[in-house]
């Protein structure tokens, strides 16, 4: 009997894991049964996730760019590869305002409720725009002074300083492309061994991710907001859902065009890391398998893989970019505050640099919206009226978010001849090897 792929257990587990939480909340007692014997199983698989994604960000980038040879094809390559992030990030932010000026969810917050919104989430949201203030008072060069680590290890002691690490990895890379090969050539080893390693720990860590997810999704659906709340802003839902769907299908056709690969094709190939991100809400977290998926069933050789996927974890933030557009409109909507053209085109650009800044972790696009809002003046307190549904739509962003950095990579492996076919393996056997 053919085993069943990869995707489908983890689907099988999502599905699983609400219906056992529906189950549970029948019960006075079964919401503390999920917290206290279920939930803490699938904060051990994201912190084992979380765990590698340094390593193999250090191990990747460093192998990566030894293996270019030369500071030419780095600079080509890195030059593609912002370029590419900016314009799908643009596309993004210009879908997110097309569907909500459409739609108009605004209209559909009664007063009522949205006092009720502010009532209940306004602390929530105060907190928010706290942390934006405090980036704010930065002065404008203060994320150049951010990029460079006064110490790696310390810089390598949590992920939310990813780009301080790639900042090292890539100057460190640098360094073994300039130095004689046969100096180099130890060292390189090592990482093409160290990176061999982390790989089969991700191997490893797939194995428990549909009891991962069960755990993550039980979790959520006992941790969920009231109904009547989700109700009230379904349009807003809606059109963030919308949004990040007609993401999806651009990036589909822009890999249909460019690289001639089927959309079945690239969909199959990336489904596990879309899965894993809609469970995880973290780009950082989901990194080690969308590199695993990218590396190994799309084809696209390593040397680009671990150099565009960590910066795309870090810099490129599509789903994150549409969903502030979306949701700094349907405020304003809310409010009765009517957005000039002009105030629109500026959203763009805010988002979309926003997004650049936005870290990879759960919930890291609610703080950066801040700035989204205090550009185009509406009142930050308008953030409570969406924090009832942003867990469930922080998933769904971060689906995009992953499925973009995949993209990206097929096309700029494509455009550096690196794009060859897929040398798939079987996630289940990796035991055996």
């Amino acid at each position: 009997m053919k085993k069943l792929a990869l995707h489908w257990k983890i689907l099988l587990g999502m599905a699983l894991g609400v219906v056992f939480a529906l189950i549970m909340t029948n019960f006075s007692w079964g919401p503390d049964v999920i917290a206290d014997w279920v939930k803490p199983f699938g904060t051990i698989f994201i912190n084992s996730l979380k765990l590698i994604a340094i390593p193999l960000i250090f191990a990747a980038l460093i192998k990566g760019i030894s293996d270019l040879k030369d500071i030419s094809s780095l600079s080509k390559m890195g030059i593609r590869t912002i370029l590419t992030y900016i314009v799908t990030t643009v596309l993004a932010v210009s879908i997110g305002l097309a569907v909500v000026s459409i739609v108009k969810p605004g209209g559909s917050i009664n007063e009522d409720t949205r006092n009720e919104l502010v009532e209940a989430y306004g602390g929530d949201a105060e907190s928010k725009r706290l942390d934006a203030e405090k980036q704010k008072d930065s002065g404008p060069l203060q994320a150049l002074i951010d990029l460079v680590p006064s110490n790696i290890v310390s810089a390598a002691s949590s992920n939310s300083n990813m780009l301080q690490v790639i900042f090292f990895s890539v100057f460190f890379g640098i360094g073994l492309i300039l130095i004689p090969e046969e100096k180099s050539k130890t060292v390189k080893d090592f990482f093409d061994g160290f990176n061999e390693v982390i790989l089969k720990m991700v191997d490893l860590i797939m194995l428990a991710a549909p009891y991962g997810v069960f755990a993550l999704l039980a979790a959520l659906v006992v941790e969920a907001p009231s109904a009547d709340l989700f109700a009230a802003l379904g349009m807003y839902a809606f059109c963030v859902v919308l949004g990040l769907a007609l993401m999806i299908g651009v990036y589909v056709a822009l890999v249909k065009v460019f690289t001639k690969k089927s959309p079945s094709f690239f969909l199959n190939g990336i489904a596990p890391a879309q899965l894993l991100a809609f469970s995880t809400s973290s780009s950082a977290a989901t990194l080690p398998v969308t590199m695993e998926r990218v590396t190994e069933h799309l084809g696209v050789e390593e040397e680009v893989s671990s150099f565009v996927l960590p910066i795309g974890a870090t810099i490129n933030m599509d789903g994150t970019s549409l969903y502030q557009a979306v949701a700094a409109v349907f405020i304003a909507q809310a409010f009765g505050i009517d957005l000039s053209f002009g105030t629109q085109l500026g959203i763009i650009a805010t988002a979309t640099l926003a997004s650049i800044g936005s870290a990879a972790v759960p919930g890291a696009g609610m703080v950066m919206l801040v700035g989204v809002l205090g550009y185009a003046g509406i009142p930050e307190a308008g953030l409570a009226l969406i924090f009832a549904v942003d867990r469930p739509l922080d998933m769904c962003r971060t689906v995009v978010n992953v499925t973009g950095d995949a993209t990206v990579s097929m096309l700029v492996a494509k455009s550096q001849g690196k794009l060859g076919e897929p040398h798939v393996k079987d996630w289940d056997d990796t035991y055996k090897k």
